[in-house]
Formats: structure tokens, C-alpha cells, sequence
């Protein structure tokens, strides 16, 4: 486990790619900044990859903003577990957690996420997302999302959601004269660039290569 201190007033923006473990601990001091992106691409070519993914961010100091977010995009036998922890033990701070799978073939995916405000910690805002697509009816997604909350003055959410391809959609594109596969690689693509796009400036270059691997798919 790598166990990390952000200072007061600082920033960490990390991007791991394709990573077989993913193992975080961060601490954060009053007005510290956190984002990472954690992601699983097939087109790292191994048809029967593994990842562990553990995230855990402990808030200690007021004010402090929390950005995580992990997409895997998985086919074959590939398999990705993702587990997040978020800990507010001040007020003040603001976490926004969003997670994506998309899962093809035999693929299996599972997301286990914990969200914590503590007693002290009034006037935060927390959000936690997990949105999970299968493109086969042989893959497998199992998602825990976890919601303790100790504060009586606090915004949070969390929902999570498993299923297919919206029917509607790719029948609404087809009136328009887009064909079956192609509406359904653009939804997928669509869904996919939700989370690439929240990549930062500073990785730039990273960000506009898997968006246009997601424009190589389409087409």
C-alpha cells in the first residue's frame, strides 16, 4: 500500500493506466486537492487480465475536494475489482466519486464503495456514482455501494445501476438511419467518454489518445 499526505493547500492528480494493483492511502490536510483516475483498458491486449483496485481517502482537515473516478472496459475473461473508501472526519470538504464498467464476453466486474461522514464533518457535500453496462449475457457485475452517514448537515447521494444498452435509444438512432451495431458502439462510446473527459490538462496527451481509441472503435 502507498500511504500518502497531502499537505495543506495542496494538489494530487494521478492517472493509472491499466495497472494490475492500484493500492492507495491518502490523508488529506485542510484545503488539499485530490483527483484520480484509475483505468482498466482492454486494449492492453491480454484477453484474461486481472486488476485490484483499493482507493481510500481519509479527509482531516477542513475544506479539502476529493475527485475519484475508474473506468474498466473489459472483454474476454478480464477481470477488474474496484474498492473505493472516502472518509470525511471534518466538515466543509466536498468528494465526488464516479465508476464505470463495460463488460463484454465473460468478462466480471465488481465494485465494492464506502462513504463515510463522520459526526463533526457538517456542511459536506459527497457523491457517489457506480454505472455499469453488459454487452453480453455471459458477463458479470457485482456492485456494494456503501452509505454511513453521522452528520445532520450534509449533502450526499449514491446510486448504482447494472444493465444493458438502452432499447430505446439505439431504436430512436436507427429511425435516424444509424445501423444496429453502430448505434450501440456509439452509446458505448458516449458512456466511456464520460469519464475520460474528466482527465485534467496536465495529461492531456493521455486523455486525447484513449478518446480517440474510443473514436477507433466506433468507427
Amino acid at each position: 500500500m502507498n500511504n500518502l499526505t497531502i499537505h495543506s493547500g495542496e494538489t494530487f492528480e494521478q492517472v493509472f493506466l491499466n495497472e494490475p494493483s492500484v493500492d492507495l492511502h491518502i490523508v488529506q490536510e485542510a484545503g488539499s486537492h485530490v483527483k484520480i483516475h484509475v483505468l482498466n483498458w482492454r486494449a492492453d491486449g491480454s484477453n484474461d487480465a486481472q486488476a485490484t483496485n483499493r482507493i481510500a481517502v481519509e479527509q482531516q482537515g477542513e475544506g479539502c475536494s476529493t475527485e475519484i473516478y475508474a473506468l474498466a472496459y473489459l472483454n474476454g475473461q478480464q477481470q477488474v475489482t474496484t474498492e473505493t473508501r472516502v472518509t470525511h472526519a471534518v466538515g466543509g470538504g466536498t468528494s465526488d466519486q464516479l465508476i464505470k464498467f463495460v463488460l463484454d464476453e465473460e468478462s466480471k466486474g465488481r465494485f465494492v464503495g464506502e462513504l463515510k461522514i463522520e459526526q463533526d464533518a457538517q456542511k459536506v457535500e459527497a457523491h457517489q456514482t457506480n454505472r455499469n453496462i453488459l454487452l453480453s449475457e455471459t458477463a458479470e457485475m457485482r456492485t456494494q455501494p456503501q452509505l454511513e452517514i453521522y452528520a445532520d448537515d450534509v449533502k450526499a447521494t449514491h446510486g448504482a445501476s447494472t444493465g444493458q444498452l438502452d432499447d430505446t435509444a439505439l431504436f430512436y438512432m436507427q429511425q435516424r438511419g444509424i445501423g444496429a451495431q453502430k448505434a450501440r458502439q456509439l452509446l458505448v462510446g458516449a458512456f466511456i467518454k464520460d469519464v475520460l473527459v474528466t482527465i485534467g490538462e496536465d495529461n492531456n496527451a493521455l486523455r486525447e489518445r484513449l478518446l480517440n481509441a474510443v473514436d477507433g472503435i466506433i468507427e
